[in-house]
């Protein structure tokens, strides 16, 4: 199993979008690259994101970064639908220097590359989300959300 996380705005879609893409066997929501430690705290510069576990035989972190380019504007700086702030900015972490540079690739290799404003980056610290924010949108699926339904639920059978 491998882990890369993926900051996409608001963490309860993109939790809830990436737990049900084909090869993805465990996801938590969460914060990276912040200052404190502890999960009460201000943000201290986190991005929200979304752990994800997935078996590399079922799904290419190339795929996983193409489905997570689905649900998110690359495009957008601190900003995914009406979520606003550094917190919601977009990026892909990795602990893996290979992930780092495949996620380069990918992002070099687009034909939008000059404005993508994904932010590509070791991931440095990370701190586990409270309970409440964990499935969020499984256990009250009338909850916000910036990604569109129909993208949301495209893979959940």
């Amino acid at each position: 199993m491998e882990e890369v996380y993926f900051a996409g705005g608001c963490l309860w879609g993109v939790q809830e979008f990436m737990r049900h893409v084909p090869g993805v066997v465990e996801t938590e929501a969460g914060r990276a690259n912040g200052s404190s430690t502890a999960t009460n705290t201000p943000y201290d510069g986190y991005a929200e994101c979304v752990r994800t576990v997935f078996d590399p035989s079922l799904v290419t972190l190339e795929q996983l970064i193409g489905y997570f380019f689905e649900i998110i504007d690359p495009h957008s700086i601190n900003k995914q639908g009406d979520d606003i702030g550094e917190k919601y900015r977009t990026g892909i972490y990795s602990q893996n220097a290979q992930h780092l540079e495949s996620a380069k690739q990918f992002i070099a290799n687009r034909k939008d590359s000059e404005q993508i404003a994904v932010e590509v980056i070791s991931l440095n610290n990370y701190v586990k989300s409270d309970p409440e924010h964990q499935d969020r949108l499984t256990l009250h699926p009338n909850d916000y959300c910036h990604i569109p339904l129909d993208l949301l639920h495209k893979y959940k059978q």
